[in-house]
């Protein structure tokens, strides 16, 4: 070992040793996929303000003419239960993989995993109310989240199965399970990006938006909407659009999510489900 290996060593271990880490190569891990899920918790802090006018408001980030559902009804209630614990819950998780947390504050980790488990749970029933509508809701979606829920579910209880009878290898490995599974919605738009962009390119890609939200994203420009939708004027019909990210047009940027959001999510789950197990 040169000189610089060992210094590089020793530097390693002043940072991850007072974590509680005690193989080098955990905290690498442990800071690229925490510090994700941590990332994207704490950038949707603004959107526990659903309805609001502001520029990071959920209402205002969320994807064109998708409001037009959130805004009142089941899908409303859904997408508040939803991101008001899903959010909360993804940044309490990080500190569940803290070993030196593990050991110095016994009681946090046990309160915070109990936390995390009934936020996760909770979260998951607002994702099915609001499946059929996210991003589409086309069926690539619907599923996804269904097995989503399903496999988050029973991974948070073999986990809390497993720490009752003290079995702490089993335990921490059906917790990482469902973390790892809640993270694929981290993925999942990396490579919706990257489809969305492939699709747009290629140009010859669309979907079926319904009219009611071409409508509501037209409320304001009812001569647009006459000319490039006629046959949603005064009618609840469907109408074909052109999956477009580059688009100056917003249902065609919605259209390549649209029709990329599924397919992501799916690759997603399945590099996750086989990352965790490496």
């Amino acid at each position: 070992m040169t000189r610089y290996d060992n210094w590089f060593v020793r530097f390693w271990r002043k940072v991850y040793n007072p974590l509680g880490f005690k193989k080098g190569y955990n905290f690498p891990l442990f800071f690229i996929f925490g510090g994700a899920m941590l990332g994207f918790s704490l950038a949707r802090i603004s959107y526990l303000n659903i309805s609001g006018d502001a520029p990071s408001s959920f209402k205002s980030g969320a994807v064109t003419g998708e409001w037009f559902w959130y805004r009142s009804g089941i899908h409303r209630v859904g997408i508040t239960l939803h991101l008001a614990t899903i959010i909360p819950a993804g940044v309490l998780m990080v500190f569940q993989f803290v070993p030196i947390i593990r050991y110095k504050a016994i009681l946090f980790h046990r309160i915070n995993g109990y936390l995390i488990i009934i936020l996760a749970t909770l979260g998951n029933i607002g994702a099915i109310m609001i499946a059929r509508r996210a991003f589409g809701g086309t069926l690539a979606t619907q599923s996804a989240v269904g097995y989503l829920v399903i496999a988050t579910t029973i991974s948070m209880a073999l986990a809390y199965y497993n720490i009752k009878r003290l079995q702490i290898d089993q335990h921490r490995a059906w917790m990482l399970r469902a973390m790892f599974a809640l993270g694929t919605i981290i993925t999942l738009r990396i490579i919706m990006a990257l489809a969305s962009g492939i699709i747009s390119s290629i140009g010859s890609y669309s979907t079926v938006i319904n009219c009611g939200e071409i409508e509501f994203i037209y409320a304001n420009s009812p001569a647009a909407l006459q000319s490039r939708y006629p046959t949603c004027v005064g009618g609840n019909n469907n109408v074909v659009v052109k999956a477009d990210i580059n688009s100056d047009f917003g249902e065609e940027q919605k259209a390549s999510m649209v029709l990329t959001f599924g397919m992501a999510w799916w690759v997603a789950i399945a590099m996750h489900a086989v990352g965790v197990e490496l």
